[in-house]
């Protein structure tokens, strides 16, 4: 099979419609983790992604009936694009089924090249049940996104051009994966011209399917799946690209949101390129990689694959860089309510940035402080500060990891809860980010349950996040927990998160 991949790899037509890419020196990447870092820029194809290669070299594999039928794809975004930019090019009749939660950018790119866009389900493997449907009952051609040996090879042109353009081996390539399309078509050709490379594959902690398969020794599908990183948000791994990643790649390993926010700033610090998030996802995983094996002095490629955000979703990669980074913590400090107290605890931080402070008055012998400051990343100056602060007597909490901290408590403090409410249970809670989603949430949650507390803060993504406060009788604690399962989005119960306990609850 690997002779076979590799022929068809070599001899895929992409180029009709491809450009190739450079590979960018990343000096800035280089110096921070003593290696020589390079940039696979795939987010300077025509589509801004790398999946025009296989969506084009499996349309160009179509007989001329099947083209005369047209085609379908299901898709998030890049690889409808891809299918568009084919369809345009050979002259075939495109219709392409994406989630609700798509970026309008994406959307709006796909109908731009002539493509028919119909908006069903709020993920990938909605859209694609539904794309099955059309197949059914129109005598359309199903392009799959990832799990096909066309479409893998069409990706595999990828690793052609970094053979080619790199002067000797690497030591590690980092490729992103969501169905593993591009990490097994890379990881075949790779694998076979430079034998001892490590290949590793970087997915978001939240939809890791091709490490969930790896550790399970089968394909498994993910009861939940993430949707910042929508370019990868993907249930289960292909099947064939299962079979060739297990045979070809070393390793696979996740990023979590930050990182790769963080990532994002990274790209556009060496190349000033913004990538999207599913694009700085290898970036991401690279320096996780690196600074936890303590690798130095070797040679890296990380594929960035994509560069189709929408702009307003800047505003939370940017306000989440600094902690992706570890540049930036956020802690609670309690500090006794009396004059001078604030400036002996600024002593105590020294001549640290601090980038946000948010107080409320809470009794007349305390007051606690949310505090984001900078900190010095990859070493112990975070560890160093809270020992400080608790010697000098202060009581100190780290909220740098604390998800409901960071995405809402931050935004809220200056109430706690009124005395006259009684038995709150507070929530987090996910939804796709798409007209009416909030509206069925409430009508969900029906009347049974009075709110006491609410926040909402749109930060340009695929999926809207709240805060939610009810007052629930101890008696009503199982009836709850069934109407929210019964409406059905994710959620986290957050009632004793010391987040919400020190500056929002009694």
């Amino acid at each position: 099979m690997t002779n076979a991949y590799i022929k068809k790899i070599l001899n895929a037509p992409v180029y009709d419609v491809v450009r190739e890419t450079p590979v960018d020196d990343a000096p800035l990447m280089s110096r921070r983790l003593q290696c020589e870092v390079m940039y696979k820029r795939e987010d300077l194809q025509p589509i801004f992604s790398f999946k025009c290669r296989g969506a084009y070299n499996k349309m160009a594999s179509l007989t001329e009936a099947q083209r005369a039928c047209g085609v379908v794809a299901a898709s998030a975004g890049n690889h409808a694009q891809g299918v568009a930019l084919a369809a345009q090019r050979l002259g075939v009749k495109a219709k392409i089924v994406m989630p609700v939660t798509t970026p309008q950018i994406k959307v709006d790119a796909v109908r731009g090249r002539g493509a028919q866009v119909v908006l069903f389900g709020d993920t990938f493997d909605q859209a694609s049940v539904h794309a099955a449907e059309l197949v059914a009952s129109e005598g359309l051609t199903f392009l799959h996104p990832f799990d096909d040996p066309d479409v893998i090879a069409g990706q595999g042109t990828v690793a052609i051009e970094v053979a080619r353009q790199v002067s000797r081996p690497l030591d590690y390539v980092f490729i992103p994966c969501g169905g593993g399309g591009l990490l097994a078509g890379m990881a075949v050709y790779l694998r076979y011209v430079w034998p001892n490379v490590r290949i590793i594959g970087v997915e978001p902690e939240d939809a890791a399917c091709a490490k969930a398969a790896l550790e399970k020794g089968r394909r498994v599908v993910l009861k939940e799946v993430g949707l910042f990183a929508d370019g990868c948000a993907v249930s289960q791994v292909g099947k064939e690209t299962f079979r060739v990643i297990r045979e070809h790649v070393d390793d696979i390993i996740t990023a979590s949101t930050d990182e790769i926010c963080a990532a994002v700033k990274d790209i556009f610090e060496d190349t000033r390129a913004i990538a999207e998030p599913a694009g700085a996802l290898a970036v991401a995983g690279m320096k996780r990689y690196a600074e936890r094996h303590g690798i130095q002095g070797a040679s890296m490629l990380a594929v960035v694959s994509g560069a189709n955000t929408n702009f307003d979703r800047l505003r939370y990669i940017s306000e989440r860089t600094e902690i992706g980074e570890r540049r930036e913590a956020v802690i609670s400090v309690t500090i006794p309510e009396r004059p001078g107290a604030f400036r002996s605890f600024c002593s105590v931080i020294g001549k640290r940035n601090i980038t946000e402070f948010n107080y409320r008055y809470e009794d007349a012998d305390a007051a606690r402080v949310f505090v984001g400051l900078t900190v010095t990343p990859g070493g112990s100056d975070l560890e160093d500060l809270m020992r400080k602060l608790i010697k000098a007597g202060y009581q100190v909490d780290d909220f740098t990891d604390n998800e409901t901290a960071k995405l809402h408590v931050r935004h809220m403090i200056g109430g706690r809860v009124a005395e006259s409410v009684g038995d709150e249970m507070v929530f987090r809670v996910e939804f796709p980010e798409r007209p009416g989603a909030l509206l069925t949430f409430l009508t969900g949650l029906g009347t049974e349950f009075s709110i006491s507390l609410f926040h909402y803060r749109n930060h340009g993504a695929a999926y809207g996040r709240i805060l939610l406060g009810l007052q629930v009788p101890s008696g009503k604690r199982a009836r709850l927990r069934a109407v929210l399962a019964n409406v059905g989005y994710r959620y986290w119960e957050e009632t004793q998160n010391p987040a919400y306990r020190a500056y929002l609850g009694r």
